[in-house]
Formats: structure tokens, sequence, C-alpha cells
């Protein structure tokens, strides 16, 4: 049987990077894509999907 994993961490990093995504969208929107990976990344690894 698998072993459940905390993923609490992973919700903050998810959270704190939309956070730098929406604010780089008012601040810098050429490089908002940027943070995109971040975002993506952090909330796969959130739902434990990776």
């Amino acid at each position: 049987m698998e072993e459940k994993k905390s993923t609490g961490k992973y919700w903050v990093y998810f959270f704190l990077s939309l956070a730098l995504m929406a604010g780089m969208w008012f601040l810098l929107p050429e490089y908002s894509s940027l943070s995109l990976a971040f975002v993506v990344t952090a909330f796969v690894k959130a739902m434990d999907m990776m």
C-alpha cells in the first residue's frame, strides 16, 4: 500500500508562486509567463500527481 505524503509545503509554494505571478502580471507583464512553470509544478506536486 502507498504511504500518504504530506503536501502542505507544496500548497504553500503554490500560493506563493501564484501571488508572485499575479504581482509580475501587473508590474512586469512581459515576464509573467516565466513564473508559470513554478505555479504549474507546485500545483502538480501539491495534488501529489508527480
